[in-house]
């Protein structure tokens, strides 16, 4: 696909001073599967050993009715708000406790989640020129945040393992909050938390709809980079974003900032 890049005038490294990363789809290629039969036949063997029994169907079908039913009870507790998550390790206890086994510790939870990622995950890669451009940003004394629609139980481990946890001056993940992007709330929660101010403040991500209409919401900056796993774009045209980089070459981010 044809590289699209667009920007206001005066739009460079000196113009944000604060920069709000994606993950997925952005810092990190990744593509997994949670339907395969090696996943499900693992995970409930892990399962009858503390003596919850399950058939492979029954387990899969059990953990994404629990997913609904975590979803429904935040939904009570939030009814404005649009976009929400779970965190998983209150489903994985629950499909043991569904088998009346009600002493898990959570070392025991976090193992289970760090199987089930490792096994459902089929490609895990960092994007070429990621660390360059982290290291460009904290070589300008910049503030750098993740702001991921994940789960912890997965995503803290898959930061350290590529190191890229010491870049960030703090991390937000949807699952730790119970909301996601778009909605504004979620991005309103570093916003806060450090009053930063939305004129230097920049979120980069590869979903236009998430990422970059979220962006915009509260009134922050946008960099859109296209992946081969990002939401399709039909018209490129309506992204709202001060860049656009239909090429998924990861590098050019730098060198729009270096503009």
């Amino acid at each position: 696909m044809k590289t699209i890049m667009t920007a206001k005038k005066n739009t460079n490294i000196k113009k944000f001073d604060n920069y709000l990363f994606d993950l997925y789809g952005t810092l990190i290629d990744i593509r997994t599967n949670e339907d395969s039969d090696k996943l499900w036949n693992t995970i409930r063997i892990l399962y009858g050993y503390e003596g919850a029994i399950y058939t492979n169907e029954e387990l899969k079908d059990m953990y994404h009715f629990f997913i609904m039913e975590e979803m429904n009870i935040i939904r009570k507790k939030n009814p404005n708000r649009k976009h929400i998550d779970v965190d998983l390790g209150k489903v994985f206890k629950k499909l043991f406790e569904y088998k009346k086994i009600n002493k898990i510790s959570e070392d025991k939870i976090k193992n289970l989640a760090t199987t089930f990622r490792s096994i459902s995950t089929e490609n895990i890669t960092l994007y070429d020129g990621v660390y360059e451009l982290l290291d460009f940003l904290k070589e300008n004394k910049k503030k750098i945040f993740l702001l991921s629609n994940a789960q912890s139980l997965f995503t803290l481990n898959e930061l350290k393992m590529f190191g890229l946890d010491k870049y960030f001056d703090d991390i937000f993940i949807s699952s730790d909050y119970e909301v996601s992007k778009p909605d504004e709330e979620f991005f309103m929660i570093p916003i806060k938390k450090y009053n930063l101010d939305t004129n230097k403040t920049v979120m980069i991500g590869n979903d236009y709809l998430s990422d970059m209409q979220g962006a915009s919401k509260v009134k922050i900056h946008g960099i859109y980079i296209h992946q081969e796993i990002s939401t399709p774009v039909d018209n490129p045209d309506k992204i709202i974003a001060d860049c656009k980089i239909m090429s998924g070459v990861f590098k050019n981010i730098k060198l729009f900032l270096e503009e």
